[in-house]
């Protein structure tokens, strides 16, 4: 396969939503041993986010419909595309995305530092943390969690709402992607200030993490859902085990 073929067979929606699927089944089944509840307990803030209005509406059972709802979905776009296009998923299609996911999570530090550092020039400074201490084990389960429903949440979400909304406004394309981009990295930096367990805001820490939105919400244009959440889940658990 060429590597014209990879790029664009890898940006597939059928093999986009699979190679994130693992991604899912890995949080929930670690989230659920962790806590023993799919929603209380100790989660990703995009997880308990998309969760709580169908926990508001029907407990439990809003619980199961958002599941349904998700796995569904996903499997119905996945099926739809294999269907349109044809012939047996390439393995090595996935091996490819998952080396791509690596490369860009031991990148994104870096070039987010040196971006941030651009600027505001100034002291080094470190991310905070809230003051709560939370296990390693849970940071690991919560660093998964980020990669797949803060992909889910404000990538694929947030991103293609905005894009719509862009679009229905009757905005050219790049305007469109533009304003999708970057409203979604603003968001998607400002939700890491929220609740008990959210940073304390610093102009610094703000913008890192607006950079990183950037830079993710790009990939996700340019690459589809998989990649971009592996590349966040990936680089998440890195930063973990260093600050351990």
């Amino acid at each position: 396969m060429t590597p014209q073929k990879y790029w664009l067979t890898a940006r597939e929606l059928r093999y986009s939503i699979t190679f994130a699927f693992p991604l899912l089944v890995l949080y929930e089944l670690l989230a659920l041993a962790i806590s023993h509840s799919a929603f209380a307990g100790v989660r990703n803030g995009a997880d308990v986010l998309l969760k709580t209005l169908f926990v508001s509406l029907g407990g439990r059972a809003g619980l199961a419909v958002f599941g349904t709802l998700l796995l569904g979905i996903g499997a119905w776009v996945v099926w739809r595309d294999h269907r349109r296009r044809g012939g047996a998923f390439n393995t090595r299609i996935f091996v490819g995305m998952f080396a791509e996911s690596l490369v860009y999570a031991a990148l994104l530090g870096g070039v987010v530092s040196t971006l941030t550092a651009w600027l505001l020039p100034g002291p080094l400074f470190t991310l905070q943390g809230g003051q709560h201490v939370i296990p390693l084990g849970t940071q690991l389960v919560i660093s998964l969690g980020a990669g797949i429903y803060e992909e889910l949440l404000f990538r694929l979400l947030l991103v293609s709402a905005l894009y719509g909304v862009g679009t229905y406004l009757g905005w050219s394309k790049p305007v469109a992607v533009t304003v999708a981009i970057v409203g979604s990295a603003l968001i998607f930096s400002g939700f890491h200030y929220v609740g008990p367990l959210g940073d304390r805001l610093t102009l610094p820490s703000f913008t890192f993490r607006a950079i990183a939105g950037l830079l993710l919400s790009g990939l996700f244009v340019a690459r589809g859902l998989g990649i971009t959440a592996w590349t966040h889940a990936l680089y998440d658990i890195g930063v973990t085990i260093i600050n351990s």
